[in-house]
């Protein structure tokens, strides 16, 4: 008798092509994932394709889009295309980061919530809805205050305030899958409670946890814009895309450049994600194998 889920050869090359084949099928998701590689091939390599330093000063104070400067100058002088490529690593790291915090903790509370139900469910579902019961901007400002403005605190802060979505997601899954055969079976065999968790449920449970964390990187990058916009996320010279939004505002009639190009990849990066999330749901959606 085995307690191993009748799945096939999940995860074999035959499954890979067949996963491929599903998302390629979705055009805008492949087209939302060469954005995304080209964007992390721009954080890598982004001290070699930025003309100018983060700091580094011209003579020309928020001046158009020109040769020298494709995306035009700042208030005080700084490459704001320079600033916008060295931003992308600054977004993508506290965007990865802190969905990945976000996930080992909504992972690890919805996973416990809906293994044990009970009173153990009852205590993670009461503190999710006192933390949902917070407007989430209000409560990130306020953790931000606490532990800082630098990178890793506001990595810190994002990743503390957005695990509540996938703690609800995921305690839905483990309550469903609970119940069915395989596990019954590994319960009969004696295995513990910790490898039926994690070796027999989890697996089968990550197509929403993949799915939602490919959306939540995005929803993660917009949060950190937000911050920085509201002057409590990564401070100056620290080229990140909300910050420079920020002090480009009060220029907005007569140097709209300072706000477009830092909104234009916010915006775009967000949409490459969203359209990847939808690809990977249609991929990982058994109904459609």
């Amino acid at each position: 008798m085995s307690a191993e889920p009748s799945s096939g050869a999940a995860g074999s090359p035959s499954d890979l092509r067949d996963f491929w084949r599903r998302f390629r099928a979705n055009r805008l998701a492949v087209l939302g994932l060469a954005f995304m590689v080209a964007l992390v091939v721009v954080a890598v390599l982004a001290p070699q394709i930025a003309p100018y330093g983060e700091a580094e000063r011209s003579s020309v104070f928020r001046g158009p889009p020109s040769w020298d400067h494709p995306f035009g100058t700042d208030g005080i002088g700084r490459d704001v295309f320079s600033r916008v490529v060295l931003g992308s690593r600054v977004s993508l790291k506290i965007g990865a980061l802190a969905t990945a915090i976000s996930l080992i903790i909504g992972v690890g509370f919805g996973g416990l919530a809906g293994f044990f139900g009970g009173w153990v469910d009852g205590l993670v579902m009461r503190i999710t809805d006192i933390f949902l019961a917070i407007p989430y901007i209000v409560l990130a400002v306020a953790i931000a205050s606490v532990f800082g403005r630098s990178q890793n605190a506001i990595i810190v802060v994002l990743g503390l305030t957005g695990w509540l979505a996938i703690a609800r997601i995921v305690r839905s899954s483990f309550l469903s899958l609970k119940e069915l055969e395989y596990v019954e079976a590994a319960r009969a065999l004696g295995f513990s409670n910790s490898r039926i968790m994690f070796k027999h449920i989890l697996p089968n449970a990550l197509q929403p946890i993949i799915v939602y964390g490919t959306i939540a990187v995005g929803v993660t990058i917009l949060s950190e814009a937000a911050l920085s916009f509201l002057g409590v996320g990564p401070q100056d010279p620290t080229p990140a895309w909300g910050l420079m939004i920020a002090d480009g505002k009060g220029s907005l009639s007569n140097a709209p450049h300072l706000v477009l190009f830092p909104g234009l990849a916010i915006s775009l990066t967000i949409l490459s994600l969203q359209m990847i999330g939808d690809g990977l749901r249609d991929a990982l959606d058994p109904k459609l194998r």
